[in-house]
């Protein structure tokens, strides 16, 4: 896997409006343009988006896991125990990929609005930036 990314760093994809995870997919475009591998995983998001048949022309290069189911989660109520348990789970796959190394760039999409969802905790989102290995680009995006 070519590895051009030097030390690697942490970026943050926040505020109110669009634009997070399209910012997060140009990065990854641009990535796959020079050889590097992409692996975005969504938190909260289960519905058919174009930007998932859009990274299956990259060839591999970029690849796309969901965890969440189609219905968006409502603010402010309980989080739902099968929202959390499908939040658990992509955080899971955070550390697998990060352990495993399989890929340039991780971007953890919607980490940061699982948080404010109390999906996950804020310490499971600095974990994740503590743990992130040298040579791996690490995106997290949100409100």
């Amino acid at each position: 896997m070519p590895s051009s990314i030097g030390r690697g760093y942490v970026q943050i994809y926040t505020g109110g409006g669009k634009g997070k995870t399209t910012a997060a997919l140009g990065l990854a475009l641009r990535a796959a343009a020079h050889g590097l591998r992409t692996c975005i995983v969504q938190f909260m998001k289960g519905q058919q988006y174009g930007e998932l048949d859009a990274v299956r022309m990259t060839g591999g290069l970029v690849t796309i896991e969901q965890f969440g189911h189609p219905d968006f989660c409502t603010f402010g109520k309980e989080p739902d125990p099968a929202d959390v348990e499908r939040a658990r789970a992509g955080l899971k796959r955070v550390h697998e990929v990060m352990d495993a190394g399989s890929c340039n760039i991780l971007v953890a999409d919607e980490l940061a609005t699982a948080c404010l969802f109390r999906l996950v905790t804020e310490e499971d989102v600095l974990v994740v930036m503590r743990d992130k290995p040298d040579g791996m680009e690490l995106v997290i995006t949100g409100r």
